[in-house]
């Protein structure tokens, strides 16, 4: 049997290069799996009441709320002060506005403070405090 000494399987370069465009594959790779994970995790639930107006008869109130999130929201309740008086999903895209007319049980009384509290599908509650009118 017959031993080659001098032949090499590979040149110092041509395993560099190998080397080389593996990391730079491996890395792109990685890149592309954390930016898509970046993307999925960005995604913000962000709800603003903007305003409150307590309507003439005294039984109704219109809730005017921002989304200043990245992603959709459904409104599914909306309290005025200790009572669920809606709960009807409402989506709010991204950057919009809506406005939602609740009708209070008990009726609303002039010069009363009331905190609004409106919550998500997800769970997320915000308030917005507001007088009603004193007349």
């Amino acid at each position: 049997m017959k031993i080659l000494k001098n032949k090499k399987a590979l040149s110092p370069v041509v395993a560099s290069i190998i080397l080389i465009a593996v990391t730079v594959a491996v890395s792109i790779a990685v890149a592309a799996w954390m930016g898509a994970l970046t993307f999925t995790f960005m995604a913000t639930e962000e709800l603003k009441i903007t305003s409150v107006e307590f309507l003439t008869g005294g039984t109704q109130v219109n809730v005017t709320m921002q989304n200043t999130g990245t992603s959709p929201i459904t409104v599914s309740e909306i309290w005025v002060g200790s009572t669920k008086e809606w709960t009807t999903g409402t989506t709010i895209s991204a950057n919009e506005q809506a406005k939602v007319t609740v009708t209070v049980t008990n009726g609303w009384q002039n010069g009363y403070n009331y905190q609004i509290k409106a919550a998500t599908s997800k769970g997320n509650q915000y308030y917005y405090n507001a007088i009603a009118p004193t007349s």
